[in-house]
């Protein structure tokens, strides 16, 4: 199987990192739609939620990593303490193989050098949800930290 993660610059967070420039979700959604068929996940904040998901195929699901504890923003009432991620395809499921939940509870990195590393536990999980193995392409299509590609190889070590 050959899959994608997307974990561009949320819609209006771009100035947080250094090439400052918005992505154009419609076109990264084509883009993962045409050249990752096996499967591809992408990860969004909760405000975006409503824009994102009408540009995605109808058989996209939308699964959860929710943060027991994120930073809170004094200027709202609610925290934003979940975040979506939207999962197409994946390897089916066989036999006896434990079932994934569609959320993972999962803190936040702290002074990994770039904001939205995702944590290790995290990303096990994503691979988990996609159904991969040792023998799997990965395509990390952000990857920023580098904590992503550093987990999947840590993933399919194990798995060898």
């Amino acid at each position: 199987m050959r899959v994608a993660y997307a974990d561009p610059p949320y819609i209006g967070c771009a100035h947080f990192y250094p090439e400052k420039e918005e992505v154009d979700h419609e076109r990264l959604i084509e883009r993962l739609n045409d050249e990752f068929t096996d499967g591809w996940a992408l990860s969004l904040h909760a405000p975006s939620l409503r824009v994102i998901l009408p540009m995605c195929p109808e058989d996209v699901r939308v699964m959860a990593w929710v943060k027991p504890w994120a930073s809170f923003k004094p200027s709202q009432r609610v925290a934003y303490a979940w975040e979506p991620v939207i999962v197409r395809g994946g390897r089916k499921k066989e036999g006896k193989e434990e079932t994934e939940r569609d959320w993972v509870s999962a803190n936040i990195t702290m002074q990994r050098g770039m904001v939205g590393a995702k944590p290790e536990q995290f990303c096990f999980w994503l691979f988990r949800v996609l159904g991969l193995s040792a023998g799997d392409e990965f395509v990390d299509l952000f990857p920023g930290s580098g904590a992503v590609t550093r987990a999947w190889d840590r993933w399919r070590n194990r798995l060898m």
